[in-house]
């Protein structure tokens, strides 16, 4: 043994094994600050979070009560189209650009972004910038494939990064979330953290989320218990439909001793349907089927499927149950589900006004680099996302209130007790139910001066004037 080796079994004994201490990795920069508004703790568990989105994605492909619960607000919200308006027209030039663009490909890719925001509760759209002429285009990064958002330590509020989980190769990637704003607006500390986000920059949305909370959550989220629990007692309806089809036959044969019965029954066929079967009185013949009674089976599914659809708003009759319902609760009841749709479509429309308005800032900077704020922008760069009805009106209703309303409001002028603007005003409340907006002074003033013509016109011609001689007459 050499001398080495000797050294080494001599001080081995000193030695205490060394473990690695069990914990989560952390970012290099993440032990640097903390939130002064809050910890975060709002947030669903990491692994209850992939359950969440694997459970919701499972449950869209096969249950079709949780397929409809997606699908349908999406169609009230999508089906017609959406349009990105522009007044300056160079600004819309580059908004339809960057819709029809072959990579964005809006159109089609963007119910299924809202269904994906439905699904997981979040989204995250890496965006790419042409660095000479501005031009954007939008990437997808899957919600799975978030490991943490980061937030303003002076602002919990507000989602500043985002961190990837580590590739194969265990790296990361560390993505800025876009601000439609300058950097100043943020304190020097957070800025200093985002300028560690230098992978590229992204949109991050979420929906079901709450103010200290990171991330979002699946409208499908509250359900899913619940939508399972249908599918496995409309699974065991169906179980005990094949066995009500199940029968068997029993024959009583009358004097005979078990051996002469076990002879008998070799012999013995059971009946084709339409064929014919003889037998004297010593045996009888009966068909037997199970006793299982379906006792309240149409109201136990319909409880299950009416609680699961009143957690989400939407009325039974959406799903086929039509049940007591006429056209007009049909209309009353579809009222709360059609809100909480509107509720849905302003959060949409803020998410396409935010990538517009990021393109269009682009365009005007490519680099990126502008200390302008675009709330400081000309009011003609400002997009808005326009959406058609999301169903149609009875129009039948307001236009007879509108009749009356106006034959009243005239009413009221002539004898004194309000203002011509008044009266336009309150025409202007039942017009806009129509779907006709107006700004109620400028119509005034319009009609007056149009008026004022029609009387000069009246005069020029002697229209007036010939009145008055065949009325002398």
């Amino acid at each position: 043994m050499s001398i080495i080796d000797k050294a080494f079994d001599y001080f081995k004994k000193d030695i205490e094994p060394v473990r690695e201490a069990a914990g989560v990795s952390i970012d290099d920069d993440d032990d640097q600050w903390r939130p002064l508004s809050g910890d975060g703790r709002r947030d669903i568990a990491p692994m209850t979070g992939r359950r969440m989105r694997d459970c919701a994605v499972h449950l869209w492909e096969s249950n079709l009560l949780a397929n409809r619960l997606i699908e349908l607000p999406n169609a009230y919200l999508l089906a017609e189209g959406v349009e990105i308006k522009v007044n300056d027209e160079d600004a819309q030039e580059w908004v339809n650009a960057f819709w029809n663009d072959p990579i964005n490909n809006m159109d089609i890719k963007l119910p299924k972004k809202v269904r994906e925001l439905a699904l997981f509760g979040e989204q995250c759209w890496p965006a790419f910038t042409n660095e000479h002429n501005g031009h954007v285009r939008l990437g997808y990064l899957d919600p799975g494939n978030i490991e943490t958002i980061v937030t303003d330590p002076d602002n919990i509020e507000q989602p500043i990064g985002v961190v990837t989980v580590a590739d194969k190769k265990g790296n990361k990637r560390r993505y800025r979330i876009i601000v439609n704003g300058p950097e100043s607006i943020f304190t020097r500390r957070t800025q200093a953290i985002r300028d560690t986000f230098d992978d590229g920059e992204c949109f991050y949305f979420t929906i079901n989320a709450l103010s200290n909370g990171r991330r979002g959550r699946s409208d499908l989220l509250p359900q899913i218990d619940w939508l399972d629990a249908y599918d496995h007692f409309m699974f065991g309806e169906l179980d005990r439909a094949d066995f009500l089809r199940a029968f068997i036959w029993d024959v009583e044969m009358k004097g005979l001793d078990e051996e002469q019965i076990k002879e008998r029954v070799k012999k013995m066929q059971p009946p084709a349907p339409g064929s014919i079967r003889a037998h004297n009185e010593s045996e009888t013949w009966k068909a037997e089927t199970p006793g299982l009674g379906s006792g309240d089976t149409e109201s136990i599914a319909r409880l299950f499927r009416n609680h699961v659809m009143g957690g989400a708003t939407i009325p039974e009759h959406w799903f086929g149950g039509g049940g007591d319902v006429n056209r007009a609760t049909g209309e009353s009841m579809s009222e709360p589900t059609l809100k909480m749709c509107t509720m849905r479509q302003r959060e949409i429309k803020h998410i396409l006004e935010s990538l517009t308005m990021f393109q269009i800032n682009r365009r005007l900077d490519p680099s990126g680099q502008s200390t302008l704020d675009p709330s400081e922008h000309d009011a003609d760069l400002k997009p808005s996302a326009v959406f058609p009805e999301m169903s149609a009106k009875d129009t039948t209703k307001y236009a007879a209130a509108l009749q009356q309303v106006v034959v009243a409001a005239g009413l009221a002028v002539e004898r004194g007790f309000i203002t011509d603007l008044m009266a336009l005003k309150i025409i202007q409340s039942v017009s806009e139910r129509l779907g006709v907006e107006m700004d109620a002074v400028e119509e005034l003033k319009l009609a007056r001066e149009e008026a004022s013509l029609r009387d000069e016109q009246d005069v020029f011609t002697g229209t007036k004037d010939e009145e008055l001689d065949d009325d002398e007459e």
